[in-house]
């Protein structure tokens, strides 16, 4: 088996098939989502305030500022999602980075929100952006894991 990573494992290989194609159209989907998100949020940060709910107060062009860098933060894992896709088990650390913002951005928001410095309204982008992922990068990774853990099939070698 070859051990150079842009060179996909042969079909004898166990690995091979441990990974279901629904992890990819699920990073596909996620990366999709990212970019497109990301973009509004870049190029309409009024916009998408104003969907929210959300006064950009007397700071108007610090907090669009800020606004737009989640945007490209949210951009950029698009980005990694799509390379993500084309073999979820071998870029399963994208998927753990993916999972981990997924997990405390949702934290950090409860926690701004309950001290008054984000609006509760925001809380909705948690749902699409962050919520929906859990489970399906969750299981991403516990196939990955489990599918790192099996040899080699014999003669694969």
């Amino acid at each position: 088996m070859s051990t150079d990573p842009h060179v996909p494992a042969r079909s004898g290989d166990r690995r091979a098939a441990a990974c279901p194609r629904w992890m990819s159209v699920v990073l596909v989907i996620a990366g999709v989502y990212n970019l497109l998100w990301g973009a509004v949020v870049i190029l309409a940060p009024e916009r998408t305030f104003g969907l929210l709910g959300v006064d950009a107060g007397d700071e108007a062009g610090i907090t669009l500022a800020i606004w737009q860098c989640v945007g490209m933060i949210v951009g950029v894992y698009g980005v990694g999602y799509l390379a993500a896709a084309r073999d979820p088990a071998r870029h399963w650390p994208i998927v753990l980075v993916g999972l981990l913002g997924k997990i405390l951005g949702p934290i950090g928001f409860i926690d701004a929100a309950m001290n008054g410095v984000l609006p509760w309204s925001m809380g909705w982008t948690i749902l699409t952006n962050d919520l929906a992922w859990w489970i399906p990068f969750f299981l991403m990774l516990r196939l990955a894991w489990r599918s790192h853990r099996l040899p080699p099939a014999e003669g694969s070698a």
